[in-house]
């Protein structure tokens, strides 16, 4: 039986953009992933969220919908580390974002998760090289980082909530089934409840992947 090749993408999605559909797709691409776990942080450890984690779950499905090899489920736990231990993967690949590779330092053990995940990193313009560099020479296993070219997507989860809020079209900023979820149940918009996730802890400084 052939090897199968799985990737793990993780985060808030509150909520999921265009931006992370397109390092899904890229990372699919670039490491011929069968299987992509996407991991919907029921309780992120360095923010708060607006959104309840069965909310986020939801619009992550439709997000993600398009990869037939997407799985998304909650992940329990707020630390990647933590994640990846308890799921005990054969070598899977975990894709993040170059701004959060540069902060690869401050998470909860960031030499363990290189044991226990290959890191595929997409860069994009406008993010220094010896940003990048200063972190490998960090690293115990540099060689288990591997770069890879992305188109840049200017979005982020907060953005749009601020457009939603503002009562602005976020139309082109997530997919149109997330569009339509987010109008439906009212999300984001002014006077809206407030966040219902996780609690700010100033450390360890790891961020939820994307944000």
């Amino acid at each position: 039986m052939a090897a199968v090749t799985v990737g793990l993408l993780g985060g808030a999605f509150d909520p999921p953009h265009v931006g992370h559909v397109a390092l899904a797709r890229g990372g699919v691409d670039r490491f011929a992933i069968d299987r992509l776990l996407v991991r919907v942080v029921a309780e992120p450890g360095h923010k708060d969220v607006e959104t309840d984690a069965t909310t986020r779950l939801a619009l992550a499905r439709l997000a993600f919908a398009p990869l037939g090899c997407a799985e998304v489920e909650l992940d329990p736990f707020a630390r990647t580390v933590d994640s990846l231990a308890a799921l005990a993967l054969d070598d899977p690949v975990f894709l993040l974002g170059a701004d959060e590779f540069a902060d690869l330092l401050g998470w909860k053990e960031p030499d363990r998760v290189l044991e226990l995940a290959r890191l595929g990193v997409a860069t994009r313009p406008g993010i220094a090289p010896e940003r990048l560099d200063a972190v490998l020479a960090r690293l115990t296993h540099p060689d288990r980082v591997t770069f890879f070219e992305l188109s840049p997507h200017q979005v982020s989860s907060s953005e749009i909530r601020a457009r939603v809020a503002a009562g602005a079209s976020i139309a082109g900023l997530v997919p149109a089934d997330v569009e339509a979820e987010i109008a439906r149940r009212g999300l984001y918009a002014e006077g809206g409840r407030p966040g219902v996730g996780g609690t700010l802890r100033p450390d360890p400084t790891e961020r939820t992947t994307p944000t």
